[in-house]
């Protein structure tokens, strides 16, 4: 798996989506905040994660501004 800093993952068994903030080899350095709003850092190893795609909220905002025959349309 290929990852950059920016990319978003999550462990394959799970949990909150994580931000790469560094990759280099074999593991990943992610990012993510807790329920408390405390901020975690760990480094994993790639095996255990998976690539996610996260839809931009400005996409669903526009989509939520169209009457429903636009919507139809778009669909």
């Amino acid at each position: 798996m290929d990852l950059k800093p920016g990319d978003i993952v999550m462990l394959k068994s799970g949990g909150q989506a994580m931000t790469v903030a560094e990759a280099s080899g074999d593991n990943a350095t992610c990012l993510w905040m807790g329920e408390e709003g405390d901020l975690f850092r760990e480094t994993l190893p790639l095996a255990v994660l998976d690539a996610i795609a996260v839809e931009d909220e400005d996409e669903d905002d526009e989509d939520d501004d169209l009457d429903e025959d636009e919507q139809i349309k778009v669909a």
